[in-house]
């Protein structure tokens, strides 16, 4: 303590502090990103009714996941590591101590986690019933059975996020200032033997339904493959017995690029959970597999709005929506009642009615 002010000065004039900005910088614009396009992609999904469909109820859900990541997990580290600053601590000083809000946002940065692979392979199970089976469609693929599915990618998420630490009470949370985020840590007083190879489960979850994710995209693009060959040799007309759309291909290449990006994202950490159970320290490495991880969370409206039209149409018709309503003629009886309730109750609603046959 006595060397405080000195090495203050010293970690001011240092290269250190300005990659600490950097990343305090990074932050900040994570937080923006993720919560302005998830908020528009929630709104965009769920106000506009050609986005109340299952597919929409899916994204939704993904979207309100990543919204979670940018609402509470990121400014947790942003507000640690400008405390850390603004106390003139350096990395080395920043321990890592088991903390509350850790065993928050732990669990909830992996349970987000967990729901963002879960809802791209329902997103592709969806999309490849549409492409496979376009007349039953309507008759499997339903808005209930979608609002189930998404309550039990939750709990079944969430509830895996939490299992580490119920199957030893050696696995704790810590902050690590390292990969600057509250994560999993066994003690470094004891031996990590087998308890710790539990977190070995959620690389082998999230590798397990990608590998199922890109299977079923596979299957999906090699019959929109099919499809598209025999109509070339049809000229415009359709196959017999299929009905595919122009926006049924665009949404599984859409859902494909999602997988991707995931896959893409998710990589580093694996290979820094596995290396952790192993016995290596990655500091450095923990960094950027975390982040590259976080970021992810803010390119699926950048990923929308590049290749869905209808995604974009609906962003226009949102910002627009003031300027419609003014000139617009007065809603009829039939629908005054769903404009007066909340948006997200009658979409509730609508996801749990019963559909008519």
């Amino acid at each position: 303590m006595w060397g405080n002010s000195s090495s203050l000065n010293c970690t001011l004039s240092s290269p250190a502090l300005l990659g600490e900005i950097c990343k305090l910088v990074l932050m900040v614009l994570l937080i923006v990103a993720i919560v302005l396009g998830n908020v528009v992609s929630l709104l965009v999904f769920l106000q506009a009714r050609q986005f109340r469909t299952s597919q929409g109820y899916l994204k939704a859900s993904l979207a309100l996941a990543d919204l979670a990541v940018g609402l509470i997990v990121v400014p947790y580290s942003l507000y640690r590591e400008a405390s850390s600053l603004a106390s003139g601590l350096g990395q080395g000083s920043n321990t890592a101590t088991p903390s509350l809000p850790c065993f928050i946002t732990g669990p909830l940065f992996a349970g987000c986690t967990f729901v963002s692979i879960t809802t791209i392979f329902l997103l592709s199970v969806e999309r490849s019933v549409a492409v496979l089976k376009p007349l039953h469609k309507k008759a499997v693929i339903t808005k209930r059975r979608t609002a189930w599915l998404i309550l039990l990618s939750w709990s079944m998420s969430f509830s895996l996020a939490v299992v580490p630490m119920l199957s030893s009470p050696d696995i704790t949370l810590q902050y690590s200032p390292c990969s600057k985020m509250c994560i999993y840590t066994f003690p470094a007083a004891r031996l990590p033997h087998s308890p710790w190879n539990i977190m070995l489960l959620f690389a082998a979850f999230d590798f397990s339904l990608l590998g199922g994710t890109f299977a079923i995209n596979f299957i999906t693009f090699a019959t929109i493959r099919q499809y598209c060959k025999a109509r070339r040799q049809l000229g415009s007309e359709a196959p017999h017995g299929s009905r595919l759309s122009f926006s049924d291909i665009t949404a599984a290449k859409t859902i494909s690029i999602l997988t991707f990006a995931f896959s893409a994202s998710f990589s580093p950490i694996a290979v820094f959970v596995v290396g952790s159970v192993l016995g290596y320290q990655w500091c450095r490495f923990s960094f950027y597999a975390f982040w590259i991880l976080t970021s992810n969370s803010c390119w699926n409206v950048a990923i929308y709005s590049a290749w869905d039209p209808k995604f974009r149409r609906g962003v226009r018709e949102l910002f627009s929506r003031p300027v419609l309503n003014s000139t617009s003629q007065r809603p009829s009886r039939s629908t005054e009642g769903d404009n007066s309730a909340p948006a997200c109750v009658a979409v509730l609603k609508e996801m749990f009615r019963p559909e008519n046959a």
